[in-house]
């Protein structure tokens, strides 16, 4: 994970099978698939997003995610997510 001033990257790695809890970041989200696929429900509709395909989130949009496949992101918010990136701190941390 990068965390600068005006942006954070962070490279995602999900297992298939693994399922990413509801979130609503309060900023814009764009997600770049390098592998594998995932599908996604927002609202009431569901995508799935395949490696070499990029997602854009409105600030605030209720998703969730179960990867299809062993899956490689890169998540890219236009203004740093303090909450998740320390969230992610505390997990490297404590090795959870």
């Amino acid at each position: 994970m990068v965390v600068g001033d005006k942006i954070m990257l962070a490279r995602v790695l999900m297992k298939k099978g693994a399922h990413g809890a509801v979130a609503s970041p309060p900023q814009r989200a764009s997600d770049l698939h390098l592998e594998g696929a995932l599908k996604l429900r927002s609202m009431a509709r569901e995508i799935v997003v395949r490696a070499g395909e990029v997602l854009c989130i409105p600030p605030h949009m209720p998703h969730e995610a179960w990867a299809l496949e062993d899956t490689v992101d890169l998540d890219v918010f236009r203004s740093p997510a303090r909450r998740l990136a320390e969230q992610d701190r505390r997990l490297l941390r404590h090795g959870r």
